[in-house]
């Protein structure tokens, strides 16, 4: 049995819908950030000294890393959510799983933590100036790219659509840019109307009527 340690308001969400899609038995063991901070509470850190989430534990192993979890995961239990390693979709395949954390994930993020900054009348200069050129440059490439498109990989539904499809769900409905990337909008809407997804937003969503 997998147990899935899962944080709400967190990339855990990605592994949360990856089991229901699979429709892979698991335990759910339900934490909860603090209101003040935000941070994960310290409870996390009994499974994982990093604190973090998403953490599974499934035969006598520790894992974290959201990718590494969905790359593991997809191997052994759902090896339909991957190209075949001798196609050539594979290389974008791991490409897009990769990029969400990378490529996409600190411009973000930056966005987020500016936006905190200045709120609270930090002077960005820099730091400012350089968040927005990458922000542009990284969700315009992927705007574009998502033209016409309703998965990342293959024409259809893969790991790099449960690591891409949640930064892009915050991009759109966090960060309200759905005016400036319509097709990624179009892209994420599209995700939303999976039975997996909306079975993964149901559980998510009890989670705050604790």
């Amino acid at each position: 049995m997998i147990t899935l340690h899962h944080l709400d308001q967190s990339r855990s969400f990605r592994i949360l819908w990856l089991l229901e899609e699979i429709k892979q038995p698991y335990e759910l063991k339900k934490y909860y950030r603090d209101p003040t901070t935000h941070l994960a509470p310290e409870a996390l850190k009994t499974i994982h000294p990093l604190g973090k989430s998403p953490v599974i534990e499934w035969n006598g192993k520790v894992i974290i890393e959201s990718g590494a979890i969905i790359e593991l995961l997809i191997q052994k239990l759902a090896p339909q959510l991957a190209p075949d390693l001798n196609n050539s979709d594979y290389a974008d395949y791991l490409q897009w799983i990769h990029f969400s954390e990378s490529s996409a994930m600190v411009p973000y993020l930056l966005k987020i933590f500016n936006s905190i900054e200045s709120q609270h009348g930090t002077k960005l200069v820099f730091l400012e100036n350089y968040a927005q050129v990458e922000f542009d440059k990284v969700f315009s490439f992927l705007n574009d790219y998502l033209e016409n498109k309703k998965y990342f990989v293959a024409n259809r539904l893969t790991g790099a659509d449960f690591m891409m499809g949640f930064a892009l769900n915050s991009l759109i409905y966090k960060l309200n840019q759905a005016e400036n990337y319509p097709h990624i909008k179009s892209y994420v809407d599209g995700l939303t109307m999976l039975a997996s997804w909306r079975n993964a937003i149901e559980i998510e969503n009890s989670l705050n009527l604790k």
